[in-house]
């Protein structure tokens, strides 16, 4: 059985595979976002652990709420018929995990190799929310350039 590791070598389905669900399903409902989210969350949370105590349960908690919400939110989606308003919202979260991921970083609580992991998972969630925004709101007419 593969183990979910801090910095992972294999990609995130690989990844996906280590953590099986009962019967075997996987987080479908949600599509993509939802699993990349779970997946972050889970490498995410024995990260934060290592923080020093003095930033553990200030930096380290703000991260893993915002990180849990932003599952939450995504759950709160995949059951919303118009979850538009929820996505825009994880969005902004995923931003406020971005700028929480750097300062970790600067504050060398994260080496190089988990904060590009971090940047990289953030940015794969950012996508394919991005891409679920897409599906909901249709482009409007575009402008002709004056």
């Amino acid at each position: 059985m593969t183990h979910f590791s801090d910095v992972p070598d294999e990609p995130a389905d690989a990844a996906a595979a280590a953590l099986p669900l009962p019967g075997g399903q996987r987080l479908a409902r949600g599509g993509a976002a939802l699993e990349k989210a779970v997946l972050f969350l889970t490498w995410l949370v024995p990260v934060l652990e290592r923080f020093p105590r003095s930033q553990k349960f200030l930096l380290g908690d703000r991260l893993q709420s915002l990180a849990l919400r932003t599952v939450e939110d995504l759950v709160e989606a995949t059951y919303t018929k118009a979850p538009t308003a929820v996505l825009r919202r994880v969005n902004i979260g995923l931003e406020q995990q971005r700028v929480l991921v750097r300062v970790a970083y600067n504050l060398r609580h994260l080496d190089v190799k988990r904060y590009e992991f971090a940047v990289r998972k953030l940015d794969e969630i950012g996508q394919s929310v991005g891409g679920w925004l897409k599906r909901l709101v249709p482009a409007g007419p575009r402008q002709p350039a004056a």
